[in-house]
């Protein structure tokens, strides 16, 4: 009794390393079968600035081109605040060449002038003071007379001295500070101006790549924040499919491998693309995904970038994914 369990174990195990080794064959055989999901970037487009939108100018499902103007602000405010900065900007420059330039030729004639003209009065004071102290020594004129003539003379010299230095100051021209300080006045009134100009363009949404739009979320007169979506487009390019490999499989698959991608609605017209990206990370089989595999296996996430792509993929459509022909993706032994 004990030899005959002893032979059906025996048989038991045999049968059991058979269907192993069938079942592991037959797994080879069959080829790398990895499943996803088509997965299109999309752009939720925005004004920068905020105001009262204008226009729309595409609806749901209208085909776009990178540079086509999508919607519009009303752009008045922003055109007001860009006339006022550009009437800044000139009233800095101005302000600034006439720090550079330094005084009109005609205000340094002036300066000389009165220099001239005090320096004439001086020379005359001069005079009428000695004069009064030489007729002071034979009593024609009294010591106030003399004191006086004095006294005037010494005024016009400091007037004299005055004028001589601001016509000095008006030679030399204004101070490097001051002009600097013009200069960076400027310098901002014109930053200003180009803040202003780039408010302005922001007064419009422009396409960034060729696409669909998929949502018309704000229509005219609405009243919109900055950054707060209008429309919602799924680009055209890249194209690509969200695909899981099982851990035992991962050494099956490269980057850059040519790959077919199948659709349940075209399964005899597959899509070209290759592999552009595999995660160096595991992580759990997504519910989305269905595999062969247990649900509790460890998947490597992977990218099928599809070559040409048209409206035959849709966004999260699912799909299988094999290796293409000549490149069964076997396994490395």
């Amino acid at each position: 009794m004990k030899r005959i369990f002893l032979w059906l174990a025996a048989a038991l195990i045999a049968c059991a390393l058979v269907w192993l080794w069938a079942a592991r064959n037959g797994r080879e055989g069959e080829g790398l079968r990895l499943y996803g999901n088509v997965d299109i970037r999309q752009v939720d487009l925005a004004f920068r600035v905020p105001g009262k939108i204008a226009t729309v100018l595409v609806d749901e499902g209208d085909t776009v081109r990178a540079g086509d103007v999508l919607a519009e602000l009303d752009a008045q405010p922003y055109k007001d605040a860009l006339a006022k900065a550009k009437a800044e900007r000139d009233a800095a420059m101005a302000s600034m060449n006439k720090y550079r330039a330094g005084f009109r030729a005609e205000d340094i004639a002036q300066a000389r002038a009165e220099v001239a003209q005090l320096q004439a009065q001086v020379e005359n004071a001069d005079r009428l003071a000695r004069r009064r102290k030489d007729l002071l020594k034979d009593a024609a004129v009294s010591v106030e007379e003399s004191e006086s003539a004095a006294y005037s003379r010494d005024a016009l010299r400091a007037q004299l001295l005055k004028a001589r230095k601001a016509l000095d100051l008006q030679l030399a021209g204004y101070r490097a500070e001051d002009v600097a300080a013009a200069e960076a006045s400027y310098r901002s009134a014109q930053a200003s101006v180009e803040t202003a100009e780039t408010d302005l363009a922001d007064t419009r949404i422009v396409c960034p790549s060729d696409g669909r739009v998929l949502s018309r979320v704000r229509e005219p007169g609405a009243v919109v924040a900055g950054a707060a979506t209008v429309l919602v487009v799924a680009v055209d390019r890249p194209v690509w499919v969200r695909a899981y490999v099982p851990e035992p499989d991962l050494g099956r698959v490269r980057p850059g491998m040519p790959m077919l991608v199948f659709t349940d609605s075209r399964p005899d017209k597959p899509y070209a693309g290759s592999v552009g990206f595999i995660s160096p990370t595991a992580e759990f089989t997504p519910k989305n995904v269905e595999t062969q595999a247990l649900r509790t296996d460890l998947v490597y996430r992977l990218r099928v970038i599809v070559e040409n792509p048209d409206d035959g993929l849709r966004q999260g459509m699912p799909v299988t994914v094999r290796p293409a022909e000549g490149d069964a993706g076997g396994r490395k032994r």
